[in-house]
């Protein structure tokens, strides 16, 4: 597939705090003998995506050294979040790029081909400012919840700490990976609001923010796949036990 105006951003700067890794990123840790992050870049760049933005910050030198001249680096110098970061990386986006591909470097070498490529199609074909992944999860607790009303349409994302008793007995969850429009990026990425209790500005909110202006806003739904977000030690170690599972669907 090729995809000349699609590029990607891959958020990669935070400091993993709960990992407790002092002079690497977390992206760089071995996951099946390979770096996260390096599973990542090779992952867009079999579905056709060369324009590659990875945003840096804590430890940058240790996601340099193993990237090399691969991508595009980007540097988030003050850690305030994925909108920020994005906003980020959105600067350093090769002009010709029309439409963008965002996700994190700590999670997504688990999606398979298929599903990314799916996304990719889904995106074009509706001709949606944001389509967005979601993913079922039978343990939700701290994952933003997909809300729907009648007509199937997503009205909202609830995260952990907002959701109703009800919201928090939903399913489908938004595992952090988009595909938007540069030019929606453009519009309504400075208008994300910071948050008041961690004094970020969180990229979660460019759907509310989608939703509440009327633009397209389209979904995939990846159902259950084998994916966790890596941020502590045990973590990892349940993601090198998963990570064979998304290989066995690449197969399939």
């Amino acid at each position: 597939m090729k995809n000349t105006n699609l590029g990607a951003i891959i958020l990669a700067a935070g400091k993993g705090k709960r990992m407790n890794s002092k002079s690497v990123n977390k992206v760089t840790l071995p996951l099946a003998d390979k770096p996260m992050i390096a599973h990542t870049v090779n992952l867009l760049e079999k579905v056709g995506i060369k324009d590659i933005v990875v945003v840096v910050g804590f430890a940058k030198k240790s996601v340099i050294s193993v990237l090399g001249n691969k991508v595009i680096f980007a540097e988030q110098k003050k850690r305030l979040g994925t909108g920020h970061a994005a906003l980020c990386g959105l600067k350093k986006l090769p002009r010709r790029v029309d439409d963008v591909l965002i996700i994190n470097g700590d999670d997504s070498a688990f999606y398979p081909q298929s599903l990314i490529k799916n996304l990719i199609k889904t995106h074009f074909l509706s001709n949606a400012a944001i389509t967005f992944l979601t993913i079922d999860k039978d343990n939700p607790f701290s994952l933003g919840r997909i809300v729907r009303n009648k007509n199937g349409q997503v009205i909202a994302i609830a995260e952990e700490k907002d959701a109703t008793k009800a919201q928090r007995k939903i399913t489908e969850i938004n595992p952090g990976c988009y595909l938007l429009k540069v030019d929606f990026l453009k519009k309504y990425l400075n208008k994300i609001e910071k948050s008041m209790i961690t004094g970020e500005y969180y990229l979660t909110s460019i759907i509310d923010l989608g939703i509440k202006n009327n633009e397209k806003i389209e979904t995939l739904k990846g159902g259950s796949i084998a994916w966790r977000g890596v941020n502590t030690k045990d973590e990892l170690m349940e993601a090198e036990k998963l990570f064979p599972l998304t290989k066995i669907v690449q197969k399939g």
